[in-house]
C-alpha cells in the first residue's frame, strides 16, 4: 500500500475495495461503532481467545482490543490483501492473517497462542447470507473446528433472520439465538450467536 492509500480514511479504503471486488465484500461500508460494540457484548464473560473472520478495516478488531482481549490472543483474518495490509498497520501486535476462512486451521497454526484446546469465540463479519450452502458449511466447519466445546460463533447480518441456512445449521447440530439489533448501523444489523446444541 502506497503513502496515498495509507493516508485515506478507513471507510474510503473499504469503499474502494468494494468497488473493485463487490462480490467478495459483505457491505459497502465498514461496521459502525454500535454494531462493533454489540458484537463485543455478545462475547461470553470468560472469553480470552478470539478469532475474527472478515476483519475488514478493523472496526470490530479495535472494539475487541478495547474490550480487553489481548492482541496476542486475537487472530484477525482478512482475504483482501489491501485490507490485510491496513490491519497489519493498525494492529501490529495482533495476529493478522491473509487468507480464506475455509482454511482457518492452517492460518491459525502459525500462531503459537492458538493451541489444541480451542478458542473461546469466532467473531464473523462474513456475508454468510449471500453464500451457497456448501460454502456456509465449509466456513462453519472450519470455525467450529477451532472452537472449544462451549465456544460460540458470533455473526451479524443485514437480513431479517439469522443468515445460516437451516439445513446447514441442523446438519451441524447448532443452536442459534438472536443477541440484539444495531439499529444505528448503516444498514441496521442483527447479531446472532451460534453454539453446539449440547453446549447450549
Amino acid at each position: 500500500m502506497d503513502t496515498a492509500d495509507a493516508a485515506r480514511p478507513h471507510w474510503l479504503t473499504f469503499l474502494g475495495q468494494w468497488l473493485r471486488h463487490p462480490r467478495h465484500m459483505a457491505s459497502v461500508v465498514p461496521s459502525g461503532r454500535q454494531l462493533a460494540q454489540l458484537m463485543v457484548a455478545a462475547l461470553p464473560r470468560d472469553c480470552h481467545q478470539v478469532i475474527e473472520l472478515g476483519a475488514g478495516t478493523g472496526a470490530i478488531t479495535d472494539a475487541l482490543l478495547r474490550h480487553g482481549i489481548s492482541p496476542q490472543a486475537l487472530l484477525a483474518v482478512e482475504m483482501n490483501p489491501v485490507l490485510h495490509r491496513l490491519l497489519q498497520r493498525r494492529f501490529p501486535h495482533a495476529h493478522v492473517a491473509c487468507g480464506d476462512a475455509c482454511q482457518l486451521k492452517s492460518l491459525a497454526e502459525s500462531c503459537d497462542a492458538f493451541g489444541l484446546d480451542g478458542v473461546d469465540v469466532v467473531c464473523s463479519s462474513l456475508g454468510l447470507l449471500t453464500m451457497p450452502k456448501n460454502m456456509q458449511h465449509d466456513i462453519m466447519t472450519a470455525a467450529f473446528s477451532m472452537l472449544r466445546p462451549a465456544g460460540v460463533f458470533v455473526q451479524y447480518t443485514y437480513g431479517p433472520h439469522h443468515p445460516l441456512d437451516d439445513e446447514v445449521r441442523e446438519r451441524m447440530g447448532l443452536s442459534c439465538r438472536r443477541f440484539g439489533l444495531a439499529w444505528r448501523n448503516l444498514p441496521p444489523a442483527r447479531v446472532y450467536v451460534y453454539s453446539r446444541q449440547a453446549a447450549a
